[in-house]
């Protein structure tokens, strides 16, 4: 009878090692933005910090792991075979969510996912327990789901992200109006005085707090309950004094003593909150397989009472669990996307943004304008004039090839970034409340870049429409993991033989999803991207455009064959395709042009005459990728509207103009790859011949239309497919003359 469940505990235990993996890779380094944005700490002194962090966090974990026992659902109405149904649904959810929000690049937190797992499983299998018990209604379902409990945590964590933005604002302005953008300049004692509440913070909630989760606080129990106002108000002035010390004795940066052990903190908080997400579930599983086990009662008749008990957490395991989150840390290749994804989204200076604009956006910053200009109405001048005089930036004159050396913001924010996010991580921690630390720490770098003045006019809708994405996905996430759990219970409750099945699901998707994201690292190795940090001179000039238009003529020329080839066929499912990979060209070129205001800040001083030639270059591209657009979207519209296929005629020009313009896509590609410029006279004498052939197609089919062309929508494609081509064809020899005469010129000038 044992043996079934030993098989769940294993698959439990392996999939929690799973789910460290990914869901460390995901969220941990969220608390190393702002350590890494400011630049304070050499990034591997700031991976020591966090790692030290993370698996002393493991230790004080333990009270957490009551949510995963008791938090959610009422452990005595269930028996060990509906508990072990539950746990293993939680975790083959977690995991195939993670993985599909992963593949779509959908924002996700894996403490609301494992929450609304556990309530789906729950409420499944409470609802399937009633219907097979005639003398229960319905109605008793809150018997089974410690609802109470569960809407504290379902507020807490909702809350959490109005707290976290609203919290990180209030601090980080009210820090900026004492240090403005100049805190060298600021007295000693008040740099002390900001170093003793800072660490004293830290100190109390992050250690004293964090005490309560693990079995050595009966020990030291004694010295703090009671006490905690003498404890915080004795720390503050012992904080102080040695920040004064440390300060005008040993020339010490304090805000950078404040970063260290800010991000030390709330990496604590992190590991201390969210292992729970990965591991506390096996943990609780294994708790009840060991009590049932002893019991010699059935499967189905053990009620699991035992859970509601407190239940000490097995240290060992923390650790194990703590030390697979390190090397996860170290070793994850998603942690530099991440990373540089938070410090992006908060960072002082304008640039590409992540997330692009939406309707409801876009209303919010009008409606704070709005309230804006109500407020200057209402607040005296001279009162927003010594606001706005301490959020004057500080001009840093630094030579255009060393603007890589400044930080996305400066020490202040991040340090208000890591004292605020630590300090709610582990004030919900104490109260063994789960809570998204990858939602609160990201909401408290908006609220801290929000009051700093971050969001410009250039840059505000994108960033509101970030926060608003988040919240919605926390609400997708929420529904998805109530559903799919329910859904998976309901799968295993029916027949036992469904967990190989769903397990077999679990590793082709991990394999699957790996396998993508490898090529896409590999796709975006080849991307060259425009906003960069180094010089660019004329031959950076030339060398960046040679790369960007081999490129799009290997791909068009790519393209161009696949759409006429699926036509020929009729075939729709790869003119999908196809036209998904145009989509992407588009998206690709309409990057770069976004980027040509960084381009030209990045040109030397000798270069900027290169910015119209670069500009003229992207517009042209643009032109080729907006033709191949055409061709591939009319085609597909054709046959996905079932008309008539092209006749054999026609099939036949467009083969041989797809042969003559492969060949001189391949010419041009070679050329510029092998950046033999001097040839490009000889291509420009070839493309007059394909310009006729592309004429005298269009004269055959007026000859049809006259004859025995019957089909006005197989005229109306195959002349925009023939016109298309003409101008995509034009388009590229106005590219390779403006590049003719620009490398000419520089030639002659060099």
């Amino acid at each position: 009878m044992g043996d079934p469940y030993i098989l769940m505990l294993v698959a439990l235990a392996i999939l929690a090692i799973v789910d460290l993996v990914v869901g460390v890779s995901n969220d941990a380094v969220n608390f190393l933005n702002s350590a890494i944005g400011s630049k304070a700490i050499s990034v591997r002194n700031i991976m020591i910090i966090a790692s030290l962090g993370v698996f002393f966090g493991a230790i004080t974990s333990s009270g957490m792991m009551e949510v995963a026992r008791k938090g959610i659902f009422n452990p005595r109405m269930f028996m060990f075979q509906d508990i072990m149904i539950i746990f293993m649904a939680v975790m083959i959810t977690d995991i195939l969510l993670l993985d599909i929000f992963n593949s779509l690049g959908m924002p996700t937190s894996t403490t609301v996912s494992i929450v609304f797992e556990l309530l789906g499983a729950a409420v499944c299998i409470s609802l399937l327990k009633i219907s097979a018990n005639d003398s229960q209604s319905f109605s008793e379902i809150w018997n089974y789901i410690n609802h109470k409990k569960a809407v504290e945590i379902i507020n807490g964590i909702l809350l959490s992200v109005v707290v976290a933005f609203s919290v990180g604002a209030i601090v980080q302005f009210a820090s900026r109006i004492i240090y403005s953008f100049n805190f060298e300049k600021r007295a000693v004692y008040i740099n002390a005085l900001f170093g003793g509440f800072a660490i004293t913070a830290i100190t109390y909630f992050i250690i004293i707090k964090g005490m309560k989760g693990t079995p050595f606080y009966t020990d030291i129990k004694h010295l703090i309950e009671g006490k905690a106002l003498l404890i915080i108000a004795g720390s503050f002035v012992a904080w102080s004094i040695i920040s004064q010390v440390l300060i005008k004795y040993f020339k010490v940066n304090v805000l950078k003593l404040i970063i260290g052990i800010g991000t030390f903190s709330l990496a604590m908080a992190f590991s201390g909150n969210d292992l729970v997400n990965f591991v506390g579930v096996p943990i609780a599983a294994w708790n009840s397989y060991e009590a049932w086990n002893v019991s010699g009662v059935n499967a189905d008749a053990f009620s699991m009472e035992i859970l509601a008990e407190k239940v000490p957490s097995n240290v060992w395991l923390l650790l194990i669990a703590g030390a697979v989150m390190v090397v996860t840390l170290w070793t994850s290749s998603k942690a530099k996307n991440v990373i540089k994804t938070g410090i992006d989204l908060s960072r002082q200076g304008d640039g590409h943004e992540k997330f692009k604009p939406n309707p409801l956006s876009r209303v919010t910053v009008r409606a704070a304008m709005t309230i804006n200009t109500g407020i200057r109405f209402l607040v005296p001048a001279p009162t927003l004039a010594y606001i706005d005089s301490k959020f004057t930036k500080p001009v840093i004159s630094l030579p255009k090839d060393k603007t890589y050396e400044l930080p996305a913001f400066d020490l202040v924010r991040a340090a208000v970034n890591l004292i605020v996010a630590g300090i709610l991580i582990s004030i919900a921690t104490s109260m063994k409340l789960p809570l998204s630390t990858t939602y609160v720490t990201f909401m408290v770098a908006m609220g801290t870049s929000l009051a700093d003045r971050a969001w410009g006019r250039e840059s505000a809708v994108y960033r509101v429409a970030g926060v608003l994405n988040v919240i919605g996905g926390w609400f997708l996430t929420a529904i998805t993991a109530f559903l799919a759990a329910a859904l998976v219970a309901y799968l295993i409750s029916w027949d036992m033989v469904m967990i190989p099945i769903l397990l077999a699901v679990v590793a082709f998707l991990i394999g699957r999803n790996t396998l993508i994201h490898r090529r896409k690292t590999k796709e975006e190795k080849k991307q060259v991207y425009i906003e960069r940090a180094e010089l660019i001179t004329i031959n950076g000039v030339i060398e960046e455009s040679a790369d960007h238009i081999s490129g799009v003529a290997n791909r068009v020329n790519k393209l161009y064959t696949n759409v006429v080839d699926d036509l020929a066929k009729h075939d729709l499912n790869k003119l999908r395709k196809t036209d998904k990979h145009v989509g992407k060209l588009n998206d690709e070129i309409d990057s770069l042009k976004d980027g040509v205001f960084y381009f030209i800040k990045s040109l030397d001083e000798t270069s900027v005459q290169a910015s119209r030639f670069y500009v003229m270059v992207l517009g042209h591209l643009q032109d080729v990728a907006q033709s191949i657009s055409y061709i591939s979207r009319a085609s597909y519209k054709h046959v996905n509207n079932n008309h008539k296929n092209l006749k054999k005629g026609q099939l036949n020009d467009l083969k041989q103009i797809d042969e003559e313009l492969s060949d001189l896509l391949l010419k041009v590609a070679d050329v510029f790859e092998k950046r033999s410029f001097d040839t490009l006279s000889e291509i420009l004498v070839e493309k007059q011949e394909l310009l006729k052939n592309v004429s005298l197609s269009i004269e055959n089919q007026v000859s049809r239309i006259r004859t025995d062309e019957t089909s006005p929508k197989n005229t109306t494609l195959y002349f925009s497919l023939l016109l298309e081509t003409k101008d995509l064809i034009s388009a590229l020899m106005s590219l390779l003359n403006t590049y003719e005469e620009f490398y000419l010129s520089t030639k002659q000038n060099n």
